[in-house]
């Protein structure tokens, strides 16, 4: 398998990431998301798996499918990973793979393909051991950064034939790991009102500008951050000219909703919103495109159990709750889901994104040790 006494050591584990690092992938460039699904895939061809290739539409690469020859006529473990980033083409000139001390630098290397990568390894030493209890599906999709459209229903559908499902998005703060995710809801506002001369005839307009302000004041008054409701208007734009009373204005929101409750209030609050404004009309559309990860007793029962594996491989493993969504988001509501299992590190979707390169070998371990052991 590998020349090194060591199976997890971290400089082959490194050199294999800068690989898949270096073939840059942002989510609107299907072809090179396809490039590196072809390496991935080439990674397990010596291995005890199937791979299935979903093909991409809708603008988005390929999803990589790969299941362990054994177990899968029961439920057993997924694993989650994405292989797409937020990072440009050419972005890599401004971020080039580099090490310094502790660090190693490149675009998604943090946001994931330093875990993504860690869950391919580790699988791949457990195939050099004893068949394990549980069989192993390894997902990797092309457009979890744009919220996972073309992918959510095979997530989903994965997700519930699955008993465990482990998501390999980076850890947080120092090495948490994520029991808990906000729901992520989006929506566009459409107002419409009537143009008219803002000098001589100001009298026979109705501002649609007017009115988002009106609705961006009653959005506004929606934020409750003691209790972990954000809502927030991103993207405006309206009119024409400043001597004409607007006829159109338009408005992009983001809401996190920390529990399917908070959810069912608020989605219907803003989907009907309604103009104050005589002559002015509002269309908003939208939905909640992830739903909260809300730390159930399974999912509490998995933390526990990576905690003690951890403590054996001697570290502390630490749980949190976090504002950003993942594929977790998905599963989480019917199958015990832990998430934030890749590398450590920092500045994901940033110039300076990096991964700590002591977090390699402990956290290729966990995974290796929550594949060996999950029951």
């Amino acid at each position: 398998m590998l020349t090194t006494a060591n199976p997890f050591d971290s400089k082959t584990i490194l050199d294999g990431i800068r690989r898949w690092v270096e073939i840059e992938t942002p989510t609107e460039a299907p072809d090179q998301i396809n490039k590196l699904a072809t390496l991935v895939a080439g990674g397990y061809r010596d291995l005890p798996v199937a791979i299935e290739r979903i093909p991409g539409h809708s603008g988005c690469g390929d999803h990589l499918v790969a299941r362990s020859a054994w177990g899968q006529d029961k439920p057993g473990i997924l694993v989650l990973s994405h292989l797409d980033t937020v990072h440009p083409i050419g972005f890599i000139e401004r971020l080039p793979f580099r090490i310094e001390g502790d660090s190693a630098f490149g675009p998604g290397i943090y946001d994931m393909k330093g875990g993504a990568y860690l869950a391919y390894h580790a699988f791949a030493q457990l195939c050099a051991t004893a068949e394990p209890p549980l069989g192993v599906t390894q997902l990797y999709v092309s457009d979890e950064e744009i919220g996972s459209p073309t992918s959510r229903a095979l997530i989903e559908a994965e997700g519930r034939r699955a008993k465990y499902v482990l998501v390999t998005e980076p850890a947080r703060d120092g090495g948490k790991i994520v029991t808990g995710r906000k729901g992520v809801a989006r929506f566009e506002i459409f107002v419409r009102g009537v143009p008219a001369h803002a000098g001589t005839r100001p009298e026979d307009g109705r501002s649609a500008i007017r009115e988002l302000a009106n609705i961006i004041q009653t959005l506004e008054a929606m934020n409750d951050i003691k209790r972990g409701v954000t809502v927030n208007v991103g993207v405006v734009r309206g009119g024409t000219k400043p001597n004409v009373i607007a006829e159109e204005a338009y408005a992009e929101v983001d809401m996190r909703v920390p529990s399917i409750a908070d959810a069912d209030v608020l989605v219907p609050k803003i989907l009907n919103l309604k103009s104050r404004t005589e002559g002015v009309s509002v269309k908003v559309t939208g939905e909640l495109n992830r739903p909260p990860y809300e730390k159930g007793n399974a999912g509490a029962a998995l933390y526990e159990h990576a905690k003690t594996l951890a403590a054996e491989i001697g570290f502390d493993l630490v749980d949190t709750s976090t504002g950003g969504g993942s594929d977790g988001n998905f599963t989480a509501p019917h199958t015990a889901t832990l998430d934030g299992l890749g590398v450590d590190g920092k500045g994901a979707h940033t110039h300076y994104e990096q991964m700590y390169i002591s977090s390699i070998e402990p956290r290729a371990r966990l995974l290796h040790r929550l594949y060996q052991t999950l029951r």
